[in-house]
């Protein structure tokens, strides 16, 4: 349990790094979208490659701050109901709720969306539009997020297994 404690430790790190660099993009995001907007509106200007770059940021954001999100549990659940159970319940919640929905779907996202990607790289795929952008690094985004996903679902479910045991997960792996 120690040797899977530390690989939950490097993930939550790994995670945590990630997501913390990622926040930084939604400052990115707005101020692509504001100088979008500005030069839209006041010099009628505008690039079809501007919206790209807004949609990529989002992307990157969303996809690749879920692990973060959930090592911090900031993932949406229902807390009417878990907020009454022990936190011994909880923790069976957790470990049932990810072997059996999180883990599965992340992993069928992942293997589905590798080969999108591949060919999206090899053929060379820019954006139908005007102007557009190149489209592999943000299908990238797709597997490389729910990797991460996956991983800190593994992280997850491992802290939630020590914390049944009685192994003080806390001194473990921090922000468990």
């Amino acid at each position: 349990m120690r040797v899977l404690l530390a690989f939950a430790r490097l993930i939550d790190y790994v995670n945590e790094r990630v997501g913390r660099a990622v926040a930084w993009l939604v400052l990115a995001a707005v101020l692509v979208s504001a100088a979008n907007a500005l030069m839209r509106y006041a010099f009628n200007m505008s690039s079809n490659a501007w919206l790209e770059i807004q949609w990529y940021l989002f992307s990157a954001i969303f996809l690749l701050a879920a692990g973060w999100a959930l090592k911090r549990n900031a993932h949406v659940r229902i807390d009417v109901i878990a907020t009454r159970l022990t936190p011994r319940a909880q923790a069976w919640i957790d470990i049932v709720g990810g072997l059996l929905f999180l883990m599965p779907m992340a992993l069928l996202i992942l293997y589905l969306s590798w080969p999108m990607f591949v060919q999206s790289y090899a053929g060379h795929e820019i954006s139908s539009d005007a102007g557009g952008l190149v489209r592999w690094p943000v299908k990238l985004l797709i597997p490389l997020g729910f990797a991460l996903l996956v991983l800190q679902g593994a992280s997850q479910i491992v802290k939630r297994i020590a914390f049944l045991r009685g192994i003080d997960v806390a001194r473990s792996a921090p922000d468990a």
